[in-house]
């Protein structure tokens, strides 16, 4: 007696209720774990492989699944009997660790990291793998590199950080122990972003300057890098820097990390004023890279990619004329803007605008595309993510926790990451913080008074 397969179901959620659809783009990581003892089996690929398929399979399903534009909507949809199981790479370099090493500080993304496609979400199909790993073995088996690359618009940082530790524990337990009966993951995903409408406020009108509008040919134009060469400086603020920045945010009234925003904002611009003096009437633009998480009450568990953005504007003179401490005031305005009601209208707007993209694709009309504001072109701009809480230090497969892991290296002028060292807690502030600042290769910041202090190393 013969029984039919089970009836295959389709499951999809949305990406365009909240600000998850404009982050077409992929970004990349990349983990170095030291072997020690050069113990064998070190970051087995086999073992990597399989948990990673398990926790898709298992509790991660849209990761197999496709992005697909139906009506007004761009969904996630995947099914209970095919798959878009995430590909993982491998290769062994003849190299010594410290070689390698000091490619993983450099952000070697062609060697380290698997080459992603395009990212772009059309009405065609959408055959791309939402993550790719690549696992880089050294012949001497002192060190395991990863390089992973994760679709923006299925996941921001604090998802991605939340999957990774998902991986790593369910990984760890399949060394250990060889099977997963006993496991449960620490952190269950949810997906579909919730309704935030709720917070809507009828009587309140906003404007939502964090989005632009712009032609197709410049919407393109605007997502790839422009011709000069950007590099990295690594920024240092020992334990003592950063109790000096929090003893002023208290005094003013602001966040930690909006003091730390303007110190930066203040040196990057007076330093490109110093640089070409013309520049003084231009735009000096700000923006936060915010997570809306916390203001509409949503769980870090859902795997999504809502994040949102508080730009705020002087000109280039007019910001050099400030302090410090009146430039931290600025920055904490802009962010305190970004209300549970802000959110909710800034999703409207989205909503109403990408469901005007979609008309217009359909019936072959060309119309304005909507993206972040820090994507323009500025005399100046800082661009701020801050990663500090996330808890990259504890990604532990079985095989000890990171040595290094490099942020996403952005190769645009003014952006900036704000990231922990190994041992940093946010809470207590209990270890060195870098920032990793992207400024065209003419901008030296030792020049700058202001950032020259706490400048560790400058990378390519």
């Amino acid at each position: 007696m013969t029984t039919d397969p089970p009836e295959s179901t389709e499951t999809r959620f949305s990406i365009s209720n909240n600000s998850s659809h404009l982050y077409q783009a992929h970004f990349s990581y990349i983990l170095e774990y030291k072997n020690g003892t050069k113990a064998d089996g070190f970051f087995d690929l086999e073992l990597l492989k399989k948990s990673l398929n398990i926790l898709v399979r298992k509790y991660y399903k849209p990761v197999s699944g496709w992005f697909q534009v139906r009506n007004d909507d761009i969904d996630v949809v995947f099914y209970s009997d095919k798959f878009n199981d995430p590909p993982v790479s491998s290769q062994i370099l003849d190299m010594d660790y410290e070689t390698l090493s000091r490619h993983v500080h450099n952000s070697n993304i062609e060697l380290l990291v698997p080459a992603a496609p395009s990212a772009a979400i059309t009405l065609e199909d959408n055959d791309f793998p939402m993550i790719l790993v690549k696992a880089t073995y050294l012949k001497s088996n002192e060190a395991v590199v990863l390089g992973i690359s994760y679709h923006h618009s299925l996941m921001d940082g604090t998802a991605f950080w939340t999957f990774m530790a998902n991986w790593s524990a369910l990984c760890k337990h399949l060394h250990e122990h060889g099977d997963i009966t006993e496991f449960d993951i620490p952190h269950p995903p949810t997906f579909e972003f919730p309704d935030v409408c709720h917070f809507h406020n009828p009587s309140k009108a906003f404007e939502h300057p964090e989005y632009i509008l712009v032609d197709p040919d410049q919407y393109l134009e605007k997502l790839h890098p422009g011709p000069e060469k950007i590099v990295e400086t690594i920024l240092e603020f020992s334990v003592e820097q950063q109790q000096t920045l929090r003893q002023q945010a208290r005094e003013v009234g602001v966040s930690f990390t909006e003091m730390l925003s303007a110190m930066l904002w203040k040196g990057i611009n007076c330093l490109r004023l110093q640089l070409d003096p013309e520049i003084g009437s231009g735009l000096s633009f700000y923006t936060c890279i915010l997570n809306s998480r916390t203001r509409t009450g949503v769980s870090n568990n859902v795997c999504a990619s809502p994040v949102t953005n508080t730009p705020c504007k002087r000109t280039v003179a007019e910001l050099a004329a400030l302090d410090v401490h009146d430039i931290a005031q600025l920055v904490h305005e802009a962010i305190g803007k970004c209300t549970s009601e802000y959110l909710s209208s800034s999703f409207r707007y989205l909503r109403k605008q990408f469901r005007q993209e979609l008309d217009d694709m359909c019936n072959d009309r060309v119309g304005k595309k909507a993206m972040c504001a820090f994507s323009c072109s500025a005399p100046v701009k800082c661009v701020v993510a801050s990663s500090r809480t996330f808890p990259i230090y504890s990604t532990d497969f079985g095989f000890g926790t990171p040595e290094y892991v490099h942020p996403p290296y952005l190769p645009y002028d003014g952006y900036v990451r704000i990231w922990p060292t190994p041992m940093y807690d946010a809470r207590s502030s209990n270890a060195p913080l870098h920032v990793y600042v992207s400024q065209p290769e003419h901008v030296d910041l030792t020049l700058s008074p202001l950032l020259a202090q706490f400048i560790k190393c400058g990378i390519n």
